[in-house]
């Protein structure tokens, strides 16, 4: 059966369950087959049968209270989706809700100061009804779809304390007014609703980023004419010329030339990659020193640069955030209040036949089962928790990352970069002949010297001394010969030094167990009259283990997480790696578009160790790495890595210090913690307080009160937080 794929904007959605109203009603239209609503770009893709049109699709996204948008139209003000909350509304909430703090500061030095009452009302109307509207709105559509959201909650008990204290000043009792309770409320909900949109739009910088990578033109052989062309007009099967250094735009097949290309942006292995007839190039890599011509075999959409961020897309939108706690809770939180409150009036009214003192009462339940204290148990707790973490230098992108990353058992590592410090270095130096170590480092650097290639780097970190050498000529994808005091020099691979017939001492063991350890290995060779090409030395470069990878996969042994490492190097290399780090499990040959498909098979293992909700982290620094970040529960990027990866991942590690990893996971089962521990006080308060107040044993000015009381409580608990300290020691 034909199926369409529509696509359009959603705007107006705040959270998760917003999320879940969307798709719930796009699923009941007949003929969705599937539908996908991705928070973070704001973006619904629907597949349906072709009967289904796009504007019933829309019509009913506006039906369930959000407001549908065309690509098209969305594309004019892509700025306005994507922009960040305005900070004005906080700024001019916080200035009209310090005279009414301050009668409260002012009151233990004896100074009693108090607002005329009109003035309270103006002021209070403004917050309730003008900064507080959105409450509203989410709220009724909350409602209106049989659920209950922390908006909900917010726009019932603000609305309590108004209207309390509205009736209060109505009948002239102007000692009991409650306006400070709904100013002071909508006040802090604003400010913590703000610093979570602060993070809201950041995973489409992933996006942005990764298509950066894609070259504008391409330089097409058209006869005997090499012709500039948008990259939108290149054909499959077309030949394009690509120059030294530059960035190549299509994925292809050399057809002629020779030369190496840097891959790290999509292997995340850093040493280049050799390309002669036939090899297979890919759109967004670097070309080196050769001159290529590469036949087109992918363009644009079939790239392999494209399916990556196809794959970021897709795994973005399956990565369901984790449904808050409180909203949760406050499903079902919101009915049962406002049924207490009811049965309260009713009932008072009914025995004592006054209605006034029943009303009293019923908003009495309302006030002290006011959401300020339910609303900061997560926010405060996590605000406090990303702030300490950010001060060792973990950086978390949004509240559902802190949240999330307390039920992580499995972390899976990328390598170089990652677990390696990610450029080759000169481990391994062999001479066979009769010069000194030293000698044979100055002989290859003077070869070497003002290159720009990675062993080149490692092999003049190593040198004491060097000249230069005459007549350098780079041989694309081989090596580099030149001439030092009239003889010739050569300096590169095996295969190379095979075809030159360069003479080799018995030294396969050592060629074969350096290449079990995956090193890079090279040789340095003269030519010499009498025995022709003569290898002097082999030079064993590797991509060295960071100094605290051990300990830091110890760390996480300890807090009972397994550990993998994907990558993309060969199997024999990997297993090296994974033995000295003592690694649970090895994938190794992952290319970079399975990596995700890996991570999804992990999430499935991870799931099945325990009944419980248990969760895969990703651990990455390239662009490669990307669609496994946003694959992943919880992406983690090294701060010395790619923009890309820091983009698509929930937390960045600044430091690039491996222990961070066992440091954010502790700091988030610490403030996991006191979510739960503020919950707890939270309804132990509405606990004891609804009973009293159902029963006539608090007025409402004393439930105000003990509403007060709780939020306090829940923010001196967050706070103890900042006591906690990293395992690393770090600072």
């Amino acid at each position: 059966m034909k199926t369409v794929e529509y696509s359009f904007f959603v705007e107006e959605m705040s959270c998760a369950s917003c999320v879940s109203r969307v798709e719930k009603a796009l699923k009941k239209i007949d003929g969705v087959i599937d539908v996908s609503v991705n928070l973070a770009t704001e973006k619904a893709t629907v597949e349906a049968n072709t009967n289904v049109q796009l504007e019933t699709l829309m019509a009913a996204v506006d039906k369930a209270g959000y407001h549908a948008v065309k690509i098209s139209e969305a594309e004019i003000h892509a700025k306005d989706i994507n922009k960040q909350a305005s900070l004005w509304p906080i700024i001019i909430s916080v200035i009209l809700a310090i005279p009414f703090v301050l009668p409260m500061l002012l009151e233990p030095f004896g100074i009693h100061w108090m607002m005329p009452a009109w003035l309270q009302l103006a002021i209070a109307s403004v917050v309730q009804f003008g900064l507080g509207a959105k409450f509203y709105r989410s709220g009724f559509n909350a409602a209106k779809a049989l659920s209950g959201n922390m908006d909900l909650l917010v726009a019932i008990g603000t609305s309590a304390a108004y209207g309390l204290s509205l009736y209060q000043l109505i009948i002239g009792n102007n000692d009991h007014l409650y306006f400070e309770s709904s100013v002071v409320i909508i006040t802090l909900i604003l400010i913590g609703k703000w610093l979570e949109s602060r993070a809201k739009h950041q995973t489409t910088q992933a996006i942005e980023a990764l298509s950066a990578l894609r070259p504008e033109v391409a330089l097409v052989r058209q006869g005997d004419q090499e012709v500039s062309l948008p990259i939108s007009q290149v054909k499959v099967d077309d030949v394009v010329v690509i120059k030294p250094g530059e960035r190549i735009p299509v994925d292809g097949v050399v057809i002629d030339g020779a030369s190496s290309c840097d891959e790290s942006m999509l292997t995340g292995e850093s040493f280049p990659v050799s390309k002669t007839l036939n090899s297979i190039v890919t759109g967004g890599t670097i070309n080196g020193e050769g001159l290529l011509m590469v036949k087109t075999t992918a363009v644009q959409a079939d790239s392999t640069l494209s399916k990556i961020i196809a794959m970021v897309e897709s795994a973005q939108a399956k990565k369901a955030p984790i449904q808050r706690i409180v909203d949760r809770i406050s499903a079902i939180f919101v009915p049962v209040i406002l049924l207490i409150a009811l049965i309260t009036l009713l009932a008072w009214g009914v025995i004592s036949h006054d209605w006034q003192q029943a009303l009293l009462h019923a908003v009495a339940v309302l006030v002290i089962a006011c959401p300020c204290a339910l609303g900061l148990a997560t926010p405060t707790a996590i605000m406090v928790g990303t702030g300490v973490a950010a001060r060792h230098g973990i950086l978390i992108k949004d509240a559902e990352a802190l949240e999330t990353l307390h039920n992580i058992n499995t972390v899976a590592f990328d390598k170089t970069g990652t677990l390696t410090i990610g450029k080759p270095e000169l481990v391994e130096l062999d001479v066979m002949g009769r010069e000194t170590a030293d000698q044979i480092l100055a002989l290859a650097a003077s070869m070497q010297a003002g290159s720009e290639h990675p062993l080149a780097k490692a092999i003049l970190a190593k040198a004491k001394s060097y000249n230069y050498a005459q007549n350098i000529t780079s041989v694309a994808g081989s090596g580099v010969m030149a001439t030092i005091d009239n003889h010739e020099y050569y300096l590169g691979s095996l295969r190379w030094m095979k075809s030159l017939n360069a003479y080799f001492v018995d030294m396969q063991d050592k060629i074969n167990e350096l290449t079990q350890k995956g090193y890079t290995i090279s040789f340095l060779a003269k030519q010499q009259s009498e025995n022709g090409v003569v290898i002097l030395a082999l030079f064993g470069f590797a991509d060295v283990i960071k100094s605290e990878a051990k300990s830091a996969i110890d760390a996480l042994h300890q807090l009972n997480v397994n550990t993998v490492m994907l990558t993309g190097d060969n199997q024999q290399a990997a297993n090296y790696v994974g033995q000295q780090l003592s690694l649970d499990r090895v994938i190794a040959e992952v290319l970079p578009q399975d990596k995700a498909n890996y991570i999804y098979q992990l999430q499935k293992e991870s799931q099945n160790l325990s009944n419980s909700n248990h969760q895969v982290a990703m651990v990455g620094d390239g662009i490669n790495d990307a669609p496994a970040l946003a694959a992943a529960d919880i992406g983690i990027a090294m701060g010395t890595g790619t923009d890309v990866a820091m983009h698509a991942a929930s937390i960045t590690l600044m430091r690039g210090n491996l222990f961070l990893i066992a440091d954010a996971i502790d700091i988030s089962r610490r403030t996991y913690n006191k979510i739960k521990q503020n919950l707890f006080w939270a309804f132990f308060y509405n606990l004891i307080g609804i009973p009293l107040a159902a029963f006539g044993f608090l007025n409402p000015m004393i439930a105000g009160a003990a509403m007060a009381l709780s939020s306090v409580s829940v923010v001196t608990n967050a706070l103890l937080l900042k006591r906690w300290q990293a395992r690393s020691g770090s600072k």
